[in-house]
């Protein structure tokens, strides 16, 4: 499906007004589905809003390191992802973008399988720096498996080297 810049802008605008997105309708307008976040750990987006991002993920072996719990790497991961994706929602109607420049992520309880709910907010939202806290819950007990937070600089794309 071809998206035009039109559509952008409504999604954007629509955003900025303060609506709450459910992930097809930002899906038709970004690319939001990388294939490492999406395709191998298999985040699943949710909603989207300017004060919130929602996704989660069924976890399972293949998210293990060798102790048999989830893997550290995949709890940053999401913190990255989904801070990521909310931070660059705040600039993208200026035409700007975000990269990460710290992630903090914090282990609070081993998990094994299930569904885990993550929501990211933002802590801080200035006009070359972002903060935002991401926490992840277990699905079945609401308890947090992990927390952290991730500051991201708001530049101009063509500043980035690719």
């Amino acid at each position: 499906m071809e998206t035009s810049e039109a559509d952008v802008q409504r999604v954007l605008a629509r955003l900025d007004a303060g609506e709450v997105l459910d992930a097809d309708e930002v899906r038709a307008a970004f690319a939001i589905d990388d294939a490492f976040a999406v395709d191998n750990l298999g985040i699943t987006w949710g909603a989207f809003s300017a004060e919130r991002v929602t996704a989660h993920l069924d976890l399972g072996e293949r998210h293990h390191q060798p102790y048999g719990i989830v893997h550290g790497g995949v709890w940053c991961t999401v913190v990255e992802t989904l801070g990521s994706v909310a931070a660059w929602l705040r600039v993208a109607s200026r035409g700007q973008v975000v990269v990460g420049v710290a992630n903090s992520t914090d282990f609070l309880r081993a998990h094994r399988t299930g569904r885990v709910e993550a929501v990211a907010q933002p802590l801080h939202v200035g006009r070359t720096q972002q903060l935002w806290e991401v926490v992840m819950r277990r699905a079945d007990d609401g308890k947090a498996v992990a927390r952290g937070q991730v500051r991201l600089q708001t530049v101009d794309p063509a500043r980035i080297r690719g």
